[in-house]
């Protein structure tokens, strides 16, 4: 069970309301920045970083750290007694590197092959499957 926050500055309160209004996507830490800027709330980078870092260890927020990319991205997952989490692939863009969420029965299908008759796990955390995004494709007509 993920250990519960001790307390909350307005910082991480901010940061907290921000993730939450963007459940279910991807935000790096230059997104949340932005948003603060745009809303004039002063925090600080550092700050930033400090509690999404704590808001992981808690089991708040889940980190996203792709090889090649630049930046870490954070997704608020929740506090809910028995949340499991859903299964999450990504699939990054060659072109834009824009980081894309995926949910589909599909992969599940390969990751139980994979298991059975390979004897192999997927580690749906840090599986990336690579190729080029609709609006880079489309970039290219």
């Amino acid at each position: 069970m993920a250990k519960k926050t001790q307390y909350k500055t307005r910082q991480m309160t901010e940061l907290l309301t921000f993730l939450k209004s963007v459940q279910g996507n991807h935000v790096t830490v230059s997104d949340i920045c932005d948003h603060f800027q745009s809303g004039g709330i002063a925090v600080g980078t550092t700050t930033i970083y400090r509690n999404l870092e704590k808001m992981v260890k808690e089991g708040l927020v889940a980190k996203y750290v792709v090889e090649g990319t630049s930046s870490a991205c954070f997704e608020y997952i929740g506090t809910l007694e028995g949340y499991e989490r859903s299964v999450c692939y990504h699939c990054k863009c060659e072109k834009c590197g824009k980081l894309i969420h995926l949910q589909c029965n599909e992969v599940g299908s390969l990751r139980q092959h994979l298991l059975e008759y390979h004897d192999f796990e997927m580690n749906s955390l840090r599986t990336v499957f690579y190729g080029i995004c609709r609006e880079c494709r489309e970039s290219d007509i």
